[in-house]
């Protein structure tokens, strides 16, 4: 680890959503080419780096199942396949931009990725490749935070940098309510009792019982991934005290 990061090995979780950009549907190329930037400026502080991307920019499984009357287990398979899109995507970006990446899938799909192994996923991060973990767990019911979570744990990341759309974790929703406050730190239990959904419940839950700290911040700042594995205060600190 360097002098100047706090971390050695993290989890990078990116909603679909944020990918989006200016688009209705689908990736913006610009986002990804930012994103991809932005995680190179992290590698090459000598920070291994795996990330787990989202799916909700081109298909939201609970959202179709409870729209359409979809058989939930079917939409949250057509969300994975999402995600795998999104994570070729990411590792195009990142490619061009001179950082190798692997993209490892919990589902086969042996043309275009790994199968996702523990330890092989473990030994590309230490010869310096960034990992994309694609199609969540594997299993319908679980959403990508909660993959997250369990990739983090797995590979023994030493935090969850989410990023979303919004600087933090509020007490209520910040585009509904102007008056809304952002925590800069709370603890895994406040979310969780307060029903904050930032993170589903499952995610919290296994960070919690792991004490694995996430950080919520807003991925369109500039340098907020670096600032964040610098250890600087950025979004808001999710951990077992809930102080910075």
């Amino acid at each position: 680890m360097t002098e100047t990061t706090r971390y050695q090995r993290i989890l990078l979780k990116l909603s679909g959503e944020a990918l989006l950009g200016k688009l209705e549907y689908g990736v913006d190329p610009e986002v990804v080419a930012f994103v991809a930037e932005q995680v190179k400026a992290v590698t090459a502080l000598g920070v291994q780096v795996g990330i787990v991307v989202g799916g909700g920019n081109i298909f939201r499984g609970m959202a179709a199942a409870t729209a359409t009357g979809m058989d939930r287990a079917t939409a949250d398979y057509i969300g994975m396949l999402a995600t795998a899109m999104n994570g070729l995507a990411l590792q195009d970006a990142l490619e061009r931009a001179g950082v190798p990446t692997r993209v490892m899938t919990a589902i086969d799909m042996n043309e275009v990725a790994e199968p996702y192994i523990r330890r092989r996923a473990v030994r590309h991060l230490e010869k310096g490749r960034v990992v994309v973990f694609v199609a969540g767990t594997g299993n319908p019911y679980f959403t990508t935070d909660t993959a997250a979570a369990l990739r983090a744990v797995e590979i023994g990341a030493e935090v969850v940098l989410k990023a979303t759309k919004v600087d933090g974790v509020y007490d209520k929703d910040p585009v509904k309510h102007p008056d809304a406050k952002r925590y800069p730190a709370i603890t895994y239990g406040q979310v969780l009792v307060d029903g904050l959904r930032v993170l589903d419940a499952a995610a919290v839950s296994l960070c919690m019982e792991n004490d694995l700290p996430i950080v919520v911040f807003d991925l369109d700042a500039h340098e907020n991934i670096l600032k964040a594995v610098r250890g600087e205060k950025v979004g808001t600190l999710i951990s077992k005290g809930g102080t910075r």
